[in-house]
């Protein structure tokens, strides 16, 4: 019987310990299991340390990989890792943590998200898993590691025009999208297939463009803000974040000239929406973190997507004008079976107007970072619509869902909702990761979906029904 190959992929930003002590649970449990096993037993933390690791195996001495996506990672090694095995049996396995209200020590789920988009995209076929070591599920994952994994039937369907009133706002909101123009501030992270774009595919979207900005030119805008100005921001943000004066007060005006410069660009380029590279240069080249800038304008109707992410962007925007609210663009970063719920969340960019009112704002600085300024916060209860412009397996459709906020303890660090999906958080769980989704969706309140599909098949644009 050949061995299986397991690699434990990991990042250095994330609660390490941890992410050990659920790697050495998994290897423990592949031992109890009796499967044999090759490869190191420590966490990777760079491409480099997984080409070391494998350098010398063979593809035919090994029944299947095993990547272990103990915390958030991008999608580059795995998709490498994949290809350097090509024909070989592939599977991911990422775990789940639980919702302490601190911050995300791992975030695995989001790296198994963004890894099986990337993959779906590469036409490279695998089985996955999200459960911890005791999950009911482990023992058939694990015996079904040596089969061959094949890309699951596609749920994708024709969209529906509707009614005559969803009709009638899918037509306002194609008049309100078209000829729009998306600020694009520096570049997607490497191995964020998830946030490429395509300019061919949103031209035919209605003529929407794409205006890209430089990150040194809008630190430099930044720099050039007068003292005066950042300081009027302060006083206007002290009425809305509880505690502004206990986080770092240069890193703090830093990051509030970031605004003014972000909107000045807006203004002179006639911008109306914004997809920015928010990490890592705007903590290691400029000093602050951006996402409470970004939270700022998406509240004031200039919908911002972390990580550079166009189509993200663009799916805010719209989800924008179909419901004449902000929307927020988010991570899904659990899915708890057992409670059958999730959490949307991100490090705290959410719109001010999303907050529970039993929980003002607070200012906080980055979960991993340490620098302000970053909003925190549990969302207010009521119903949301989930919607993603996706291009998942490099094709083009509309994902939608729908569900309700639960009044709910904030579950980590920053702006998060605990959400009760239709349908129940397994179905989702499947379409997320089978369908190869981005790892972005974005939300806003009231239930749209009418609307939201009739666009869509004016478009002729299939439709993924999230939450069935």
């Amino acid at each position: 019987m050949k061995p299986v190959l397991v690699l434990a992929l990991a990042r250095p930003t994330f609660d390490i310990p941890y992410a050990e002590e659920c790697a050495a649970a998994a290897f423990r449990a592949i031992d109890a299991a009796g499967l044999a096993t090759v490869g190191p037993r420590g966490l990777l933390f760079d491409a480099d340390a997984a080409r070391a690791a494998i350098a010398a195996i063979d593809a035919q001495d090994i029944a299947a990989v095993l990547i272990l996506q103990t915390t958030f990672t991008d999608a580059q090694t795995t998709v490498e890792i994949a290809r350097r095995f090509a024909g070989v049996p592939l599977a991911l396995w990422a775990f789940p943590e639980p919702r302490s209200g601190g911050r995300l020590r791992l975030n695995a789920f989001c790296g198994l998200n963004l890894a099986a988009h990337a993959l779906g995209r590469a036409g490279l076929a695998h089985a996955w898993l999200h459960g911890a070591p005791d999950d009911d599920g482990l023992a058939g994952f694990l015996a079904g590691l040596g089969r061959p994994a094949s890309a699951p039937a596609t749920r994708l369907r024709p969209a529906r025009p509707g009614d005559a009133g969803a009709q009638g706002g899918a037509e306002a909101l194609e008049a309100k999208l078209a000829n729009r123009r998306i600020g694009l501030v520096g570049e997607h992270p490497a191995g964020f297939d998830t946030c490429r774009y395509d300019a061919g595919v949103l031209a035919g979207l209605g003529g929407v463009a794409v205006a890209p900005i430089g990150l040194g030119e809008t630190f430099a805008r930044a720099r050039a803000v007068p003292d005066s100005e950042t300081e009027t921001r302060r006083r206007a943000a002290t009425t809305q974040y509880r505690g502004l004066g206990d986080v770092d007060q240069a890193q703090l005006g830093r990051s509030l000239a970031l605004h003014a410069a972000l909107e000045a660009i807006r203004d002179e380029r006639k911008l109306d929406a914004l997809a920015v590279r928010c990490w890592p240069e705007t903590f290691t080249e400029y000093g602050c973190a951006v996402c409470g800038p970004m939270g700022m304008m998406t509240e004031a109707g200039t919908p911002c997507a972390c990580e550079a992410d166009v189509h993200g962007a663009l799916t805010a925007l719209m989800m924008q004008e179909a419901a004449g609210a902000p929307a927020w663009l988010v991570d899904i970063v659990d899915m708890d079976a057992h409670d059958d719920t999730g959490v949307l969340w991100h490090c705290g960019s959410a719109p001010l107007s999303m907050a529970d009112p039993e929980h003002p704002a607070e200012a906080q600085i980055h979960s991993n970072r340490r620098m302000p300024l970053l909003a925190q916060f549990p969302l207010k209860p009521g119903r949301i619509t989930l919607a993603r412009l996706s291009q998942a397996r490099n094709g083009l459709f509309l994902a939608l869902g729908a569900g309700d906020v639960r009044r709910a303890p904030m579950a980590f660090t920053g702006t998060s909702a605990v959400v009760a999906l239709d349908g129940g958080v397994g179905a989702a769980r499947e379409r997320l990761i089978d369908e190869a989704l981005e790892h972005h969706v974005a939300i806003v309140y009231g239930d749209h979906r009418g609307v939201l599909e009739s666009w869509a098949a004016r478009k002729g644009l299939p439709v993924l029904d999230l939450t069935a």
